[in-house]
């Protein structure tokens, strides 16, 4: 781990005293004051030869385990006429600290990946890539995107969702879910990493396993009690929950389905983004991870169960296999632990590293999460 920290330090730096300005398709910014017309043009306006980006401007800095920004563009006669976008969102791994979590577990290749081949194949609501690229050996990258802002509602943890949008999730996941079930030898999942590989290297070499314990202790005030007097048994469920879904049919899951991610689109569909945790790994995940924290703890309670079976429905239709629902709720269960695990880690980071999350969201994730672990009894379900 040490090497590759030190290698990834060692290649930031590197790009930093180099302080070479991006201006064709390939190269990448290292900053996003770095970003300039000239390469935006290059990336913009590639099927409209006489276009040109003539000004951009950087919105508000927005950064998290990825940097993000909005870029404002202005456009000379011929930009204007072909209607180019006024606008577009960037995300990258322009920090070192974005380079470090993400190099690690693969979440750089995969995002990106996801954007250049997989998302033009599947029939979901999802942003649209303008251009995404990733360096390999030096973990930067950048994907330019839409810019949705003012298109659709983005979610935020504390909105509530009905059962109209509940059911929306479920059949964005069973597309998504469907399209490669069980096809572990195609050639468009070589790149994503296993669920279980990409969990491993989040816990023990990312460090999320001391910040897991770390977190749980601090969202005491959320946990069950009956849950929270049980805390030497979690971590151990979450390893064994992990070794299940080894166990487990493959396909393409996103693996990060927190309500945050989600949005609204004007016609009231439900779509989804952030893709840098995609991987190859069995629905149970998604399936856990989005009914735990999408929904309030008596809504839930009320719907689940219709929402697996409308689910299993819907993933059979795709492409999926039919999966029994006694088989499936277990499977549920299980898959609640590592969910958990993505936000007791992410409360529970030293305080030298930047901030993931507001401390307010993943209190409000591990209340919800913590209660559906505590009402079905999924500790004794591994």
């Amino acid at each position: 781990m040490s090497a590759t920290f030190e290698s990834i330090r060692r290649s930031f730096e590197a790009e930093e005293r180099a302080n070479r300005k991006p201006r064709t398709a390939t190269d990448l910014p290292h900053t996003y004051e770095d970003i300039n017309p000239e390469w935006l043009t290059s990336i913009l306006c590639a099927q409209h030869p006489a276009a040109h980006v003539v000004a951009c401007r950087l919105g508000p800095t927005d950064n998290g385990t990825s940097s993000r920004r909005r870029i404002e563009l202005d456009y000379d006669e011929a930009g204007q006429r072909a209607g180019l976008p006024r606008s577009v969102f960037c995300k990258g791994s322009l920090s070192l600290a974005n380079r470090y979590i993400l190099g690690l577990n693969g979440g750089i290749e995969a995002e990106v990946t996801f954007y250049q081949r997989v998302r033009p194949r599947l029939a979901i609501e999802a942003p649209r890539p303008l251009h995404a690229h990733w360096n390999p050996e030096t973990y930067n990258s950048i994907i330019v995107m839409e810019d949705m802002t003012g298109e659709v509602e983005f979610l935020r943890c504390n909105d509530p969702l009905d059962r109209a949008r509940a059911e929306g999730q479920m059949r964005l996941l069973a597309t998504l879910h469907g399209a490669w079930y069980g096809r572990t030898d195609d050639r468009e999942l070589a790149p994503f990493r296993t669920w279980e590989n990409f969990f491993t290297v989040t816990a023990e070499e990312a460090g999320f396993r001391a910040s897991c314990a770390r977190g749980f202790s601090a969202a005491r005030e959320v946990v069950p009690e009956r849950l929270f007097a049980r805390e030497a048994e979690i971590w151990p469920a979450t390893l064994r929950s992990v070794e299940r879904h080894g166990e487990l049919p493959r396909g393409l899951i996103h693996s990060d389905v927190h309500l945050g991610n989600w949005y609204v689109t004007r016609a009231g569909a439900m779509g989804v983004n952030d893709w840098q945790c995609t991987c190859r790994g069995n629905w149970s995940r998604d399936f856990a991870y989005a009914v735990s924290t999408s929904l309030l703890p008596e809504n839930r309670r009320a719907w689940e169960k219709d929402l697996l079976r409308l689910y299993l429905d819907a993933l059979h239709a795709a492409g999926g296999e039919k999966v029994v629902f006694e088989e499936a709720f277990l499977l549920y269960r299980q898959q609640l632990f590592t969910a958990l695990a993505w936000w007791t880690g992410t409360l529970g980071q030293p305080p030298e590293a930047p901030a993931m999350q507001p401390p307010a969201t993943s209190l409000t994730f591990i209340g919800r999460i913590t209660r559906a672990i505590d009402d079905l009894d999924a500790v004794d379900s591994l």
